[in-house]
């Protein structure tokens, strides 16, 4: 398959009153056209900065450092802000969070959905209107026409999650980025969501970057899988792979600590000890070490690459130097 996006070495920092503090570091990974990549990780690792830093919508105060990222032959760093607005919405496009602040609250569905319709694919009037409905309809909304013209605040979370959705695809993106579009849903609805996106993107061709803490719905969805830390990727591998063989302590807890109904429940679930390390005052080695509990003396003092311990499989660790 060809590659889609390319992003390597990325660096993102943020200024702050406390001074500049960089939230992603080293980052880098493909999407090939067609797969599914899953960026997982508790929350604060980075997920998100990643995502919102690919988009161009950092905010005034976050900034690309270092690094780079092209998009289907694309110089994303490059581009002007009028570039990137040609492209984001139309040929790569994103789900947030939260549907409810992410969508206008004053504005009718109909209305932001007919935004990028007529900026992107030149429709207007009843045209536009037909394309929005019939997406409205696509992503399992009843009464595509009333809800159209609805106002946000009257729909439940799970039918904005899916106005997203249809804000997102309308325009059949290249690349889909996804940042938990399944929180705060119910397990129902979210698996409706996630069966839809996989619906689209199967009808559409597109590839889809989802950034979520659920293992379970990186199981479900995933081609492959990075897993984040502190704001560095700490492994990278193929789903299958990762979950049968997880190499970096880090992966191996998170695995861990998943429920298992054949579980005693007895006993307390398994967790990792400690907290995960203040961007202002990061160790100097590894990452991790401080909540590791195969520290050696090089961790505390040098930072590890990103080692090849199996074909396709790469971990952020030291112990991968032996591999």
């Amino acid at each position: 398959m060809d590659t889609l996006l390319t992003v390597d070495n990325l660096q993102v920092a943020f200024n702050t009153d406390d001074g500049e503090i960089v939230g992603v570091e080293n980052v880098g990974f493909n999407i090939k056209k067609g797969e599914v990549l899953c960026i997982v990780g508790e929350s604060g690792c980075g997920k998100s900065v990643t995502a919102l830093s690919l988009m161009g919508l950092l905010g005034k105060n976050g900034f690309i450092k270092q690094g780079d990222a092209f998009f289907d032959g694309h110089d994303l760093r490059s581009l002007s802000s009028e570039e990137m607005r040609k492209l984001r919405g139309n040929r790569f496009s994103m789900i947030f969070q939260e549907p409810m602040t992410s969508l206008n609250p004053v504005l009718t569905v109909g209305r932001q959905l007919l935004e990028p319709v007529e900026l992107h694919l030149g429709l207007k009037g009843e045209a536009a209107k037909k394309l929005c409905i019939e997406w409205l309809e696509k992503v399992g909304i009843p009464r595509p026409e009333k809800v159209f013209s609805d106002y946000p605040g009257t729909l439940s979370g799970g039918m904005r999650q899916r106005v997203m959705i249809a804000m997102a695809m309308i325009c059949s993106p290249s690349l889909l980025i996804a940042d938990e579009p399944t929180t705060a849903l119910d397990v129902t609805i979210q698996s409706q969501i996630l069966d839809l996106m996989e619906e689209l993107r199967l009808e559409s061709e597109s590839s889809i970057l989802l950034i979520t803490h659920d293992l379970g719905v990186v199981a479900e969805t995933a081609d492959r899988v990075l897993v984040m830390y502190a704001g560095q990727v700490v492994e990278e591998a193929d789903v299958f792979e990762l979950f049968e063989n997880p190499q970096h302590p880090y992966t191996k807890g998170l695995l861990a600590s998943i429920p298992n109904v054949s579980d005693d429940f007895t006993e307390r679930l398994k967790s990792i000890p400690g907290n995960v390390p203040s961007l202002q005052n990061m160790p100097k080695g590894c990452r991790f070490c401080e909540r590791c509990s195969f520290s050696m003396d090089v961790c505390k003092t040098e930072v590890p690459p990103l080692f090849d311990v199996f074909p396709n499989h790469k971990m952020r660790c030291w112990l991968g130097d032996n591999k």
